[in-house]
């Protein structure tokens, strides 16, 4: 599999299980209706768990262009591979917030609560204030970058004096998943943190395209948060981490 295929399948599978699990909780007539903001953290971070399990041998499991800049900036990554990376993870996202709404489609009709709709695909403020929102989704992702940065795999010298790679197979996706799960629960109160401008910018035009019986509109006029406040966090991270000397 081709890092471009993996890119693919693991934002899909992150975009199908996180999106899901919101459909779940806040649509009508759905076994796990009100499931509450606990469950929606926990789900996101094993979403994230999936994707990077899946992608992670081919692709490093990127499944966010905040990811992809933060790592070409600090040189981890390269720059020609960049662009590439970012139609991967749209193309995903769209198949993804696609795959929900065929799994929902009934209890979307369903749904009379039409910011319910939209919420399930796209991200969005409970008291709306641009700087603070950007803010929220800055930081978020600022931690997420930090914990991508510095979570390595331990090394040791074997006999011979080489230095040995002591990997943890699929399980060495799961602090990074634990970092959503904690960054859901501690900073994803305000803005429902998409940490991730393909995870909210795609579905939210999903939400735009597929037919939801009544829905509202996509309120555009917040997708720039989102978009530009993980990019911006992303840099942050990136920069305090060169600053550091690492």
């Amino acid at each position: 599999m081709t890092a471009f295929h993996a890119e693919i399948i693991g934002t899909f599978l992150l975009i199908l299980l996180g999106c899901g699990v919101v459909a779940n909780v806040v649509l009508d007539k759905t076994k796990g209706n009100d499931g509450g903001w606990l469950l929606i953290n926990f789900a996101w971070g094993l979403a994230v768990y999936v994707g990077v399990v899946v992608a992670g041998p081919y692709s490093g499991a990127h499944l966010n262009p905040a990811v992809t800049l933060g790592l070409a900036m600090t040189g981890k990554f390269a720059w020609s591979s960049v662009g590439g990376y970012i139609v991967a993870q749209i193309i995903g996202a769209a198949l993804g917030a696609l795959g929900v709404w065929l799994m929902y489609r009934d209890h979307f009709v369903a749904t009379e609560n039409l910011d319910a709709k939209l919420g399930t695909f796209a991200t969005g403020a409970e008291i709306r204030n641009p700087v603070p929102n950007f803010l929220s989704e800055l930081l978020g992702t600022l931690v997420l970058m930090l914990g991508v940065f510095y979570i390595t795999n331990g090394t040791f010298t074997s006999a011979d004096s080489k230095e040995v790679l002591v990997g943890l197979g699929s399980v060495g996706a799961l602090p990074i998943a634990l970092f959503v799960t904690v960054i859901g629960m501690g900073l994803g109160g305000t803005t429902g943190y998409a940490i991730n401008p393909t995870r909210d910018l795609i579905p939210r035009l999903m939400h735009q395209i597929l037919p939801l019986g009544k829905k509202r509109d996509s309120d555009w006029g917040y997708a720039w948060i989102p978009l530009f406040g993980p990019l911006a966090g992303a840099a942050l991270a990136a920069g305090l981490y060169m600053l550091a000397g690492a």
